[in-house]
């Protein structure tokens, strides 16, 4: 069984605080994954440790990351390789897309997702794992 970490609870209230107002991105995208509309179960603004994912699917354990603009700047960049690392040395995989992709190629994100959680599940449910 695997181990559940108990998530601080000002790192909890500081995630159900983002769920509301979304960017615009954020709304988009969440319009296509509520409710099983891609036949996963994924949730919004979900703490994994202290950090707050901005749309996670547990069955896979990916997480899905909407950049906007300040993602460019140096050091975010390194704040979210670092981030990245952190969580994919814990289990999980990292996606990102930017504020534009979500924007002008939501068709392509939404293949990019599904393609990354039918991969990861077929890989865990396979017999060689």
């Amino acid at each position: 069984m695997e181990k559940r970490l108990r998530i601080h609870p000002t790192i909890r209230q500081f995630a159900r605080e983002l769920r509301q107002p979304q960017t615009p991105a954020e709304t988009t995208l969440w319009n296509l994954l509520r409710n099983r509309n891609l036949k996963y179960k994924f949730r919004r603004q979900h703490p994994i440790d202290f950090f707050i994912i901005d749309f996670y699917c547990a069955e896979a354990k990916l997480l899905i990351e909407i950049d906007g603009a300040s993602h460019l700047e140096k050091e975010q960049q390194e704040y979210d390789q670092a981030r990245t690392e952190y969580l994919e040395a814990i289990g999980y995989k990292v996606i990102r897309f930017t504020n534009d992709d979500v924007r002008y190629n939501i068709h392509a994100v939404v293949t990019g997702i599904m393609e990354e959680v039918e991969s990861r599940i077929n890989n865990k449910n396979s017999p060689s794992s």
